[in-house]
């Protein structure tokens, strides 16, 4: 973005939000996968309770997404990420002070609702917020950032549960959201102008058109299905693969390509991705996403492969769904509707998980990757739906005529 197109304050913008994503994503989403073992034991918790604090934590995020977008849309993101790191502060150090399960996912209740407010949903709204319709670019920026966040955080919990314990783990990210992160976030993001109560109202109350509505549902329905996939895969890969006759030490290996292939995928979606279309974008993505789960459930190629081309998939994804309703609804209803898309995409990826656990015990971890191949590429035709829906629609300079 030249200097001529970037808004007074928006340079920092992106790094500030960088680094408000590897600290969200790392102490929220990637926590349990370092902390959950380490808990259970400590606690005598059982694992599924300890665990099922991450399914609260999504679904209280993807109920509280509509009131944030609509927040975002009136107030701007400034005030709304820094309320949302305070969340999160708040709901780490309830779950660090946890005596009990009933406390712990009270505690997660709270978190999930910063969650709602801190993560990309939310940054990518403030990203619109700021930009406007090219705000594209920023979005792309930011995935790299977030891309790292399992891999600075999870070393990070490691090492603080082996110095102070899980307990202080939640405690240190607490201190950094509630001190660090929401003082940041307040004072450095631009300050958006408020909407008066009457435009908000205008923007939130526009109805779509029967073919905008059409294209709303079509996007909804292709989120939920790669949220399902996604969550699915991050939760049970390492079963599966050990299942296919992989040690865990193997296993945990072709696991540790998926953050690097992410990462390389929005690189080269930065260098290219302003030649397609956002619905484009998606598609390849939801392509790769599909080609990399047949293939793992035929195990017609080496795993490690399939992975990457997964991740890949996964990672161009992260940035189209945050592209694609900026290109189909505009930069003024932007925030509104991508907390509306949110909140069905959370839900679903909070059950996810438990649902595949309940296949997985009923049937072998084949049957589930038949079954994830089956919806990955369904929504693969979906996406590519969505595609020429959009050409048909879009002008030739890529505007709604």
């Amino acid at each position: 973005m030249s200097g001529a197109s970037t808004p007074p304050g928006g340079r920092i913008a992106v790094p500030l939000l960088g680094v408000a994503q590897i600290l969200s994503w790392g102490s929220s989403f990637y926590l349990l996968a370092v902390l959950a073992a380490p808990m259970s034991i400590d606690t005598g918790w059982p694992i599924a309770w300890v665990v099922g604090g991450g399914s609260v934590g999504l679904l209280c995020s993807g109920i509280v997404s509509p009131f944030v977008g609509r927040m975002i849309d009136r107030f701007g993101g400034r005030p709304t990420m820094a309320a949302g790191s305070l969340l999160m502060g708040a709901g780490l150090a309830a779950v660090g002070l946890s005596t009990g399960p009933v406390t712990y996912l009270l505690g997660w209740v709270v978190l999930g609702l910063g969650m709602g407010a801190g993560l990309y949903d939310a940054a990518f709204s403030t990203l619109g917020r700021i930009f406007g319709a090219s705000a594209r670019r920023a979005i792309t920026n930011l995935t790299l950032f977030g891309g790292f966040a399992s891999t600075v955080c999870w070393p990070l919990t490691a090492l603080a549960i082996e110095h102070i314990g899980w307990r202080g783990a939640c405690f240190a990210y607490a201190a950094a959201h509630v001190f660090v992160m929401a003082p940041a976030l307040f004072a450095l993001l631009p300050r958006e102008a408020r909407k008066a109560p009457a435009a908000a109202d205008l923007t939130e109350s526009r109805r779509m058109t029967r073919g905008e509505r059409g294209s709303f549902l079509l996007l909804a329905a292709i989120l939920m299905a790669n949220g399902a996939v996604q969550t699915t895969v991050a939760v049970h890969l390492l079963a599966i693969l050990q299942h296919q006759g992989m040690a865990l030490a193997a296993a945990v290996a072709v696991g540790a390509l998926i953050g690097p292939s992410q990462v390389g995928a929005r690189a080269v979606e930065m260098l290219f991705g302003d030649r397609l279309h956002p619905t484009a974008t998606l598609a390849c993505a939801g392509g790769l996403v599909a080609v990399g789960v047949v293939l793992l459930a035929l195990g017609a190629a080496p795993a490690a492969v399939a992975v990457v081309l997964y991740a890949a998939g996964n990672g161009v994804w992260s940035i189209a769904r945050g592209t694609v309703p900026l290109a189909l609804f505009g930069a003024g209803r932007y925030p509104v509707v991508m907390g509306r898309l949110a909140a069905p995409n959370l839900i679903v990826q909070a059950a996810a998980p438990f649902a595949a656990g309940l296949a997985l015990t009923a049937a072998e971890p084949g049957v589930l990757l038949v079954a994830l191949a089956v919806v990955a590429t369904g929504n693969a035709l979906l996406a590519a739906a969505l595609m020429f829906r959009a050409g048909r629609s879009l002008g030739p300079q890529g505007r709604a005529p």
